[in-house]
């Protein structure tokens, strides 16, 4: 495992790679494009997992499985979703010894196999909403791959529900980005995301309207932290999924699907992370708290009292005794600065004098000596302090890089340093040669963006704004 870790400054790409091996989150495997998640990355999916599977089953959402491989011919029935699809399909052909009669898929998402049996299992209004989750993994095959960000395989949740009215559908869909992905990355990840519509070009295969949250890394580039479509009833048409509505007529069902990924950590080390290693939001942290004796015997005064504090502190956090003997302190001070744990409890045999110990934070540094029958207090205080923090740093850092363009040359200048809000004619066109000229793409149309008056132009070509709002526009992970 390496120990020294590149300067963000001189390399971000290398830092970011840098920081997830020291912290022992994820390598590659054998396989090209793919990843191994290792027990301190797959505890933080693990922790993200629990929270929003509990979000999403709060909105009615239950879950179920569905196969990995997916008839060749699902996905040909819909043209633009296999279109889209196409480059990064994985297709066996082979089994068992001999030729298929029919090539499988190895799933890129879900839609076609979901909902050819959703076109059995409905018939009538009253089996709709029909809500439902997966847990899953992916396979898409990306040629250029970077650990968590874009890999071969994935792991994610995407969700598929079925409604009555387009009304309800478009409700669920922003329902589910707001209240649950844009609450779940600010309010646990410490992450601000701007919530908005995808352009005509960046929505998803087969979508009527694609919906994203956007996060700002620490490099001023985007990175889309989760998406819900509304599919309206294109998939519906193409599978058959129908209902005899409330005057017994058949009619077309509305779709949505939404989902987030592994690429949530990615973006939890980009936006949180310093030069020495991973930084961790209490409330993801799979670790609250380290504590580390000072003791060079396992049954000595110091670890004793330090098992007590552990035994203590567990009923609240989760917490963790450093009794390696092999290690001098200043070398597990080390490792668990690498780690990203939120806060070290150091204490010793100075410490044990006065019934006191020393609570280190990992996002500042700073050292405060607290007494023993304080420290839950005292504890629950600094986490809190810790995750608010984060966030309102990198709530900062993003107000700071965002601005409002005027020309063509503000534009290309501000998109090398965060996010620019820029009016659009949303031509295709004009948008490819934006991302040619600059390497910056549309992220999203904000939901909450100011609607200004008059007529506006479009930051490239000058034709006339479709909104009067501006788009945020960036380069983008």
């Amino acid at each position: 495992m390496q120990n020294s870790i590149t300067k963000r400054s001189e390399d971000f790409s290398k830092w970011y790679l840098d920081v997830v091996e020291c912290a022992e989150l994820a390598e590659h495997s054998p396989v090209k494009g793919c990843m191994t998640i290792k027990p301190n990355g797959f505890a933080i999916w693990e922790n993200m997992q629990a929270i929003l599977d509990k979000m999403i089953k709060e909105k009615g959402v239950v879950n179920a499985y569905f196969p990995l491989f997916i008839p060749e011919e699902f996905l040909k029935r819909e043209a633009e979703h296999v279109e889209g699809f196409s480059p990064e399909l994985a297709v066996v052909t082979h089994a068992g010894g001999k030729k298929l009669d029919e090539p499988l898929v190895v799933r890129p998402t879900s839609e076609t196999i979901m909902y050819e049996a959703y076109s059995r299992w409905i018939s009538s209004y009253r089996d709709l909403p029909l809500l439902i989750n997966q847990w899953a993994n992916i396979v898409r095959w990306e040629m250029r791959t970077r650990l968590f960000l874009r890999t071969t395989e994935f792991l994610w949740q995407e969700g598929h529900t079925v409604h009555e009215t387009p009304e309800e559908a478009r409700n669920f869909v922003l329902d589910i980005l707001t209240n649950v992905y844009k609450k779940f990355i600010e309010e646990y990840l410490a992450i601000p995301v701007l919530a908005g519509q995808k352009s005509e070009n960046e929505k998803f295969a087969g979508a009527l309207a694609t919906f994203g949250v956007e996060a700002m890394m620490q490099d001023g580039k985007a990175l889309q932290m989760g998406t819900s479509h509304d599919l309206s009833d294109h998939f519906a048409k193409v599978f058959n999924v129908t209902f005899l509505d409330r005057e017994g007529k058949s009619q077309y069902a509305y779709q949505a699907s939404w989902g987030v990924s592994t690429r949530m950590i990615g973006g939890l080390i980009m936006a949180h992370s310093d030069d020495t290693g991973l930084v961790l939001p209490p409330k993801i942290a799979p670790t609250q708290a380290v504590i580390v004796p000072i003791s060079r015997d396992l049954d000595d005064e110091v670890m004793k009292e330090a098992r007590k504090l552990k035994s203590a502190l567990s009923a609240n956090f989760k917490v963790k005794i450093d009794e390696r003997l092999h290690l001098r302190p200043g070398e597990k001070y080390f490792d668990w600065e690498k780690k990203g744990v939120p806060i070290r409890i150091e204490i010793g045999p100075k410490e044990l004098e006065i019934d006191s110990a020393i609570l280190v934070r990992r996002d500042a540094g700073e050292k405060t000596t607290v007494k023993i029958e304080n420290i839950e207090k005292e504890v629950s205080e600094l986490l809190t302090e810790i995750q608010n923090g984060l966030f309102n740093r990198a709530q900062k850092f993003q107000q700071e890089n965002t601005k409002e363009v005027s020309t063509y040359e503000e534009f290309k200048q501000q998109v090398e340093e965060g996010f620019a809000l820029a009016y659009w004619c949303e031509d295709p066109e004009c948008e490819n040669q934006i991302k040619e000229d600059t390497k910056s793409t549309t992220r999203s149309l904000p939901l909450d963006a100011q609607e200004d008056q008059g007529e506006h132009k479009c930051i490239k070509c000058g034709k006339t704004a479709k909104h009067n709002k501006r788009w945020v526009f960036a380069k983008s992970y």
